[in-house]
């Protein structure tokens, strides 16, 4: 199944209720029976904040909390039946339930929420590698990191190059790319942790989960950044320079990307960027469509207030 992107329709500033729950199914969709449809729900940057935010806060007054995170999507998953849970790393440090508790509850809430996978943010190297490789038993899903190499350190064996899941009918490919730790994390924090350089990883796995996988959505777990001033590698740099990947979902800059831009590849083909700010106020989503007869894709994208 090719992907070839034929049409797009945004969503924009859906608050939670049924238009948010049910966003609008693209009419060619409904009229035709071999469109298998996938939902790709995500989140990024959520630093320990497990309470919403109180109503007195001037950014995001009662807003957030892992409760109705939950809840929203138990909602999605009632209506839809092939959903991805999606997180692009950042999961700590922001609030006193790291400083207690060093990340185990926001782990247990991911699994109970029924998360597939994360990537790793700069924060989860905050607490240092040791604990880092002890609380992520926690985690009942699977941690991919495709440019770390942990390999000489206690994180040894606990992350995924690469995830392939599958969906129904569609097979969907995962990779992570995490930015340098070097001078923005402690080396005692990260220590023999090796930085591969993220485009070249990109590269190599993406065409690894097309041609060999055979994967016919390939999505990057992003905690690079969306965009930068200068040449430092970022979701748009990759987007721009690879030529399988079809979703790029971010993190690290705290980016609210209301409508989701669409950047061409190296071949010429559309990818789709996604990322959701700050503190978990926000979950975003990515519906898919596929025509198996005529491999057409739709796609509608949204980010929805919690």
């Amino acid at each position: 199944m090719a992907i070839t992107i034929s049409r797009r329709a945004f969503i924009r500033n859906l608050s939670i209720g049924g238009a948010a729950i049910a966003s609008s199914i693209p009419l060619v969709a409904l009229q035709n029976k071999n469109t298998n449809h996938l939902c790709i729900l995500h989140t990024n940057d959520t630093h320990s904040r497990i309470d919403p935010y109180p109503a007195n806060d001037p950014n995001y007054p009662n807003m957030g909390g892992y409760a109705r995170r939950y809840s929203l999507i138990s909602s999605v998953r009632q209506s839809i039946e092939h959903v991805l849970l999606l997180d692009s790393g950042d999961i700590f440090q922001g609030t006193p339930y790291f400083n207690m508790y060093g990340g185990e509850p926001e782990l247990k809430l991911m699994t109970q929420m029924q998360y597939d996978a994360s990537t790793i943010g700069n924060h989860e190297f905050d607490n240092g590698l040791e604990h880092l490789s002890k609380i992520i038993k926690y985690a009942d899903f699977p941690f991919v990191s495709s440019n770390y190499d942990f390999s000489a350190t206690p994180m040894k064996g606990k992350t995924n190059t690469y995830k392939v899941l599958q969906k129904g009918n569609i097979k969907v490919g995962l990779y992570g790319l995490g930015i340098e730790l070097q001078g923005l994390v402690g080396n005692n924090l990260y220590g023999n942790t090796k930085y591969i350089d993220p485009l070249e990883t990109a590269k190599k796995i993406e065409h690894f989960l097309k041609e060999e996988k055979k994967c016919d959505v390939i999505i990057c777990l992003s905690h690079l950044g969306y965009r930068y001033q200068n040449e430092q590698i970022s979701d748009v740099v990759i987007a721009r320079n690879t030529r399988f990947t079809n979703i790029i979902l971010g993190g690290h800059t705290h980016t609210l990307l209301e409508n989701y831009p669409e950047i061409l590849n190296a071949a010429g083909k559309k990818v789709y960027i996604g990322q959701t700010g700050y503190g978990g106020v926000r979950l975003g989503r990515i519906d898919l469509y596929f025509n198996e007869k005529t491999n057409e894709t739709f796609v509608e994208s949204n980010t929805i207030k919690i």
